[in-house]
């Protein structure tokens, strides 16, 4: 069965397949990148590249795992090359080899190689490749299924795919983790997303960081997830810790946290923008979760609180797009998302629903407050849309289906 293919991340890679640039694939785990690699590898058998020109690597498959060093890396390389025409190298998991780097640069530098390589997370986005790598490399960050992937992936595995509504809650309940779409049961899905979260604590945390103080550690990953989309202090968390857990911290020991989480890609952080002064600020950050599947796993409760899940999913959705986000103060009021994709700019409300005269007025509030002439959405759940004050109003379900974008 061929691999779903995940068009909206191949259209970005696809103009460097040839092109001797680095292609780096980031995302957190089991979000889909050797898939992605594999898919990559089809498309070019597809155009005619001969299998002696593709050279694959899986450093966590069954005979590839003694591969630790770099001489033994080269020297796997070296035994699949049949002879001196141009190469497609691809290394997965490539984080298993302990100064991969010095090969990857040999192989760019020496030329007549088109070079691919995913790992661990934390590993390529701590900047250490950045600093390694010499050669030139672009980096394309990956997330879990978005919603209209969710809908096509369940097309293409031969699974039902029900009323639009219905589906919309349960990806924002179950997530878009690709394995997970394989279980009907939600416990199993559930056992299957915890233990994606254990594999990245372990491997890609704890393999990587000395985590002195593993039960503090695990009581504010637990915090974070439990409140993501909420406003985050450090002096509050401190304040939480230890006046309601009873545990002794410092702040900066939770900072220190948060970072790992975010550098593991369990998190992702919305810094908060000040549209008066048009300046950045420190604290009050939000916490996004890389897959809203991440909360479900981890509680007993399951009932969805809209809020955040609808902001999460619409953060989530964004990011992939490259759009760049941040939370907006006005005053004592707050825009959920400054959206800003090069040049252009958007505001954004979320809400489950505006039906509730009060609660549309509270919505559409923070636009009021905004003077210049950027476009601005607001999006709910609601069936019927309304358009006021010049703010266009969007099923969220709808928009992402539909795979749109807030300047088309």
């Amino acid at each position: 069965m061929k691999l779903y293919r995940r068009e909206q991340y191949l259209k970005k890679i696809r103009p460097f397949y040839d092109d001797d640039i680095i292609k780096v694939i980031t995302g957190i785990r089991r979000c889909g990148k050797s898939s992605l690699m594999e898919t990559v590898i089809e498309e070019l058998k597809e155009r005619g590249v001969p299998d002696k020109d593709i050279v694959y690597l899986d450093l966590e498959k069954r005979g590839n795992r003694s591969i630790k060093t770099p001489d033994q890396l080269e020297a796997a390389i070296e035994k699949r090359l049949a002879d001196d025409d141009f190469k497609y190298l691809f290394i997965d998991e490539v984080q298993n080899v302990e100064g991969y780097e010095e090969v990857v640069n040999a192989y760019n530098a020496d030329g007549g190689f088109s070079i691919f390589i995913t790992g661990s997370n934390s590993y390529l986005l701590s900047g250490e490749l950045m600093t390694k790598l010499t050669g030139r490399y672009v980096e394309f960050e990956m997330f879990p299924l978005s919603f209209a992937e969710y809908l096509g992936m369940k097309r293409h595995l031969g699974r039902e795919v029900g009323d639009a509504r219905r589906e919309f809650e349960d990806y924002l309940r179950f997530g878009g983790f690709p394995r997970s779409l394989a279980y009907d049961d939600p416990d199993a899905k559930a056992r299957y997303i915890e233990d994606v979260v254990n594999q990245i604590i372990e491997k890609d945390i704890k393999g990587r960081k000395k985590i002195r103080h593993v039960d503090t550690f695990n009581r504010v990953m637990t915090y974070l997830i439990n409140n993501f989309g909420a406003p985050t202090s450090l002096t509050n968390l401190v304040d939480h810790f230890t006046n309601v857990e009873k545990i002794r911290v410092q702040r900066r020991t939770i900072a220190s946290y948060i970072q790992t989480l975010v550098d593991a890609k369990v998190l992702y952080r919305c810094p908060r923008f000040d549209l008066k002064s048009r300046k950045s600020l420190r604290g009050e950050e939000k916490y996004y979760l890389a897959d809203p599947g991440i909360y479900f796993a981890r509680n007993v409760d399951v009932r969805l609180n809209y809020g955040p899940s609808l902001e999460n999913v619409l953060y989530l959705y964004l990011r992939a797009r490259d759009y760049r986000l941040s939370v907006g103060r006005i005053g004592k009021l707050e825009c959920d998302f400054i959206a800003r994709q090069r040049n252009a700019y958007a505001y954004i409300q979320v809400a489950m629903s505006i039906a509730d005269r009060a609660t549309e007025d509270r919505e559409y509030r923070p636009f009021s407050y905004i003077r210049d002439g950027y476009p601005r959405f607001l999006f709910t759940l609601d069936p019927l849309l309304q358009g006021r004050e010049g703010v266009r109003h969007l099923n969220l379900a709808d928009f992402m289906a539909g795979e749109h974008g807030l300047f088309e």
